[in-house]
């Protein structure tokens, strides 16, 4: 099945303590059916002191289900994706607006 949320886009999250919240998805875990957005769900994560790093307290972005994610139209609202043929090749497109994504 074709991804309707890949990399790059700019999302709104739908449910959960970051609700209203966008960003930008950097990373899709087609498996887990989650994704990373860059600044949504964040939590502190205890990391140890090596040569490398400084180590402390670090935040980081945690996976988010796809589920609770919508897709921003070029208005800025949250839309479904649906998906069509042109010129011979399937694209995603807005519900809301019609335009291809």
């Amino acid at each position: 099945m074709a991804a309707k949320l890949k990399k790059g886009d700019k999302v709104v999250v739908l449910a959960g303590k970051d609700k209203g919240k966008q960003g930008e998805i950097t990373r899709v875990m087609p498996k887990e059916g989650k994704a990373i957005v860059d600044g949504i769900n964040i939590a502190i994560r205890h990391v140890r002191q090596s040569q490398a790093s400084q180590g402390g307290r670090i935040p980081q972005p945690m996976p988010i289900d796809l589920s609770n994610l919508a897709i921003l139209d070029k208005n800025g609202k949250p839309t479904r994706v649906g998906f069509r043929f042109e010129d011979g090749r399937k694209v995603r497109y807005a519900k809301t607006t019609g335009e291809t994504l």
